[in-house]
């Protein structure tokens, strides 16, 4: 959440950047609420201090009936006390509701936009393959050799459901291992995290405020929230906990399931594996300083470029604009893979500044040489998002035969095979 000082110092600004970002709330309200809080604290200072010199009288008191006296006078405070304090519960309920409400401002160089049309692409890199015969649709070739069903996945689990089978299980995990032998080195550390989050540290998230709970799949009997992506679990890990400034950054690179409704999107893509409710994703994530924060994100973005290039795949880089941003993010970019069956780039990766208002949320601060608490800034990206850097990586490599190249990269893990298929070929030596 934002700061309620700078909220009380800067109304107009965080008006403004509700409006850009297309949330509703009442910040005038808010205001209103937090006055009335603050003057009931000062009230309840007041209370107190007369109790404690009532305190005092009473040991001063010379007789027993002024004693009583006293008594009467206290129990009286105690009782407009007691009002001022149920006040102030309603008070801070209706204070709490509406800070969450209240979105992460966007840097003061986020394009303003109305909607994902006005986001910019920065860069372009990569060649985009020609094909010398007419492309197929990544789902044709999975299909056909056996490696992703989604009709047997609809008959178990519904639609947006997908079985990975045969040689895409394989290329999955060489992903995470070519990801982890890359981020190991870069000091990030690798985790498996819980899947399922308590109401509470969701809600310190910041993904499951206003539009986002439509999102989330959520378990009322146990009061647990699925997770939408691994930074959610990484993040929550060290929640009332105060980093050492000498540990900054504290990387992860965490590999789940992620679960999600794809609310809102009922009829777009539905076929295939680009838009499921399950899929699996590797995703970096760092605790970083408040002054060194741009400069982390940035490095997670040259990152997930990196990861691409290695693994061969044309893509562009995308400034987000303020509509498009999301609900904790102050900055953001997206990677979209070239996608030769559909002549167009897809989103496969994103990447986010957050500063610190998941720190907020969640108590997550550092101390600093001098000894002085503050909040730490948190910073996400996708490493790959598995179901999509899978159809990126067969439109891209598809052959005229049908098969699929394996890119050079991933065959080290993959037993040095250089196709697809591999598995039931009787050839598998000469592959």
């Amino acid at each position: 959440m934002l700061d309620i000082k700078f909220i009380r110092e800067n109304p107009d600004k965080v008006k403004k950047a509700c409006q850009e970002k297309g949330v509703k709330v009442d910040i005038d309200l808010l205001l209103k609420i937090d006055k009335k809080r603050r003057e009931k604290l000062v009230a309840l200072e007041g209370f107190r201090a007369e109790k404690n010199k009532a305190s005092r009288r009473i040991a001063l008191a010379k007789n027993k009936k002024e004693k009583e006296k006293i008594i009467l006078e206290m129990r009286k405070f105690d009782r407009k006390e007691d009002k001022i304090r149920e006040d102030l519960k309603v008070l801070d309920n209706e204070f709490q509701k509406l800070m969450y409400q209240i979105p992460n401002l966007p840097f003061d160089d986020v394009p303003v936009g109305k909607s994902e049309s006005d986001n910019i692409v920065i860069r372009r890199v990569g060649k985009k393959p020609k094909f010398n015969f007419p492309a197929k649709d990544y789902l044709e070739i999975a299909e056909n050799f056996e490696m992703i069903d989604v009709k047997r996945a609809a008959k178990v689990s519904g639609t947006r459901f997908a079985y990975l089978k045969n040689e895409a299980v394989l290329i999955e995990f060489a992903l995470v291992n070519f990801v982890l032998d890359s981020l190991i080195k870069e000091g990030f550390v690798p985790v498996i995290p819980p899947m399922m989050l308590r109401s509470e540290m969701a809600k310190g998230t910041g993904y499951f405020d206003a539009a986002g709970i439509d999102e989330a799949y959520y378990i009322p009997k146990d009061d647990l929230f699925l997770i939408g992506t691994s930074e959610q679990s990484l993040l929550t890990m060290h929640s009332g906990e105060i980093f050492k400034e000498e540990d900054l950054p504290k990387r992860y690179i965490g590999f789940s399931a992620c679960f999600r409704r794809e609310a809102g999107s009922y009829g777009k893509d539905t076929k295939g594996i680009l838009r499921v409710h399950q899929f699996d994703k590797i995703e970096m994530f760092s605790f970083a300083s408040p002054q060194k924060s741009k400069a982390e994100h940035q490095f997670f973005l040259s990152l997930e470029e990196k990861l691409m290039k290695k693994l061969g795949i044309p893509y562009q880089v995308v400034k987000i604009c303020t509509a498009d941003l999301g609900f904790p993010a102050a900055e953001k970019y997206d990677i979209e893979s070239w996608i030769q069956s559909e002549n167009r780039y897809r989103e496969t990766h994103s990447c986010s500044n957050c500063t610190d208002f998941q720190a907020r949320r969640l108590n997550i601060r550092y101390r600093n040489k001098r000894g002085e608490i503050n909040f730490v800034h948190t910073v996400n990206g996708t490493a790959f998002a598995i179901g999509r850097i899978l159809i990126a990586i067969i439109e891209n490599y598809q052959q005229k035969d049908g098969t699929v190249k394996v890119p050079k990269i991933l065959r080290r893990y993959l037993g040095g095979y250089k196709k697809i298929p591999w598995l039931k070929t009787n050839d598998r030596k000469k592959n």
